[in-house]
């Protein structure tokens, strides 16, 4: 029995930046997501836009980023390059024009993963995504499940990509419902690594009386960070705050997919070249 569609696992993708010559510091989650662009014909099937996504900040103040595919044969993961800065210092990655939105889409070139041999898929915008009035249809609520999807701590899985599901619930949504805020809460424990990762409802086939279930895994946000508390160390002798330590209250902040939809739209509302990741020797 799979909560999470095994397909879901294959959109995830480990980020990691160079540490010097020899040493990556895999230190982000991302996710391939697809536009729905054309509808099938008998000759082909649907035809989508495909853009990386991850959080503003993974990429800000990053030249390159290497990205850990899984070859279908069950081979180790393959490692490849992708840049962010052009040689005349252009960004390549593209982001809302609100800063506060913790979003930034790459546009990819999957057709080159896949004549490689990867093992890919990506979340269909036109079939495993809820957005904010699709929530509202479905009367998702506080308490509702939810599954993270990424890489925390660094924790790619060895040779191969093998993603980290946890499990949470819907902490704080109905103001994000209401319209009055731009992200949402779960309950759920997030770490450093879990940036950028998708987050999914958790299929359910019972509801109680006067509402309905959600029997669907869907893509509702993405995963922007943790809501942090301050512990504080006083002196003994002079009773003043000597050491303030952050620590993690377990509510992870997600940015609703209808910014991702919003930031993939002005992506592919003007003629955009699709990066073709570099594989590395």
């Amino acid at each position: 029995m799979a909560l999470v569609p095994p397909f879901f696992l294959d959109c995830v993708t480990a980020i990691g930046f160079p540490e010097d010559d020899s040493r990556i510091d895999f230190s982000a989650t991302g996710f391939l997501y697809g536009r729905f662009a054309k509808p099938a014909t008998a000759e082909r099937p649907s035809m989508y836009n495909v853009c990386l996504l991850t959080n503003r900040h993974v990429f800000e103040g990053e030249r390159l980023a290497i990205l850990r595919f899984n070859p279908a044969a069950g081979t180790p993961a393959k490692l490849y390059t992708l840049p962010l800065i052009d040689n005349a210092g252009k960004q390549l990655w593209y982001v809302p024009q609100d800063d506060s939105i913790d979003v930034a889409a790459v546009p990819i070139d999957v057709q080159k993963l896949n004549s490689e041999g990867m093992q890919l898929a990506f979340f269909h915008s036109d079939q495993h995504v809820l957005d904010t009035a699709g929530a509202r249809e479905q009367g998702l609520t506080e308490g509702d499940g939810v599954f993270v999807l990424g890489f925390p701590l660094g924790d790619t899985g060895g040779e191969r990509n093998y993603v980290v599901v946890r499990e949470g619930v819907v902490a704080r949504i109905r103001d994000t419902l209401a319209g009055s805020t731009q992200t949402f809460l779960i309950d759920a424990s997030v770490f450093p690594g879990n940036s950028g990762g998708p987050v999914v409802t958790r299929p359910e086939a019972m509801a109680i009386s006067g509402t309905k279930p959600y029997a669907k895994a869907s893509l509702i946000g993405m995963v922007s960070g943790y809501v942090p508390y301050n512990d504080i160390a006083y002196s003994r002798q002079t009773n003043r705050r000597r050491v303030i330590f952050e620590e993690n209250t377990g509510l992870a902040i997600v940015v609703p997919v209808d910014r991702i939809i919003e930031v993939v739209e002005s992506v592919f509302g003007q003629e955009t070249a699709m990066h073709q990741p570099q594989s590395q020797p």
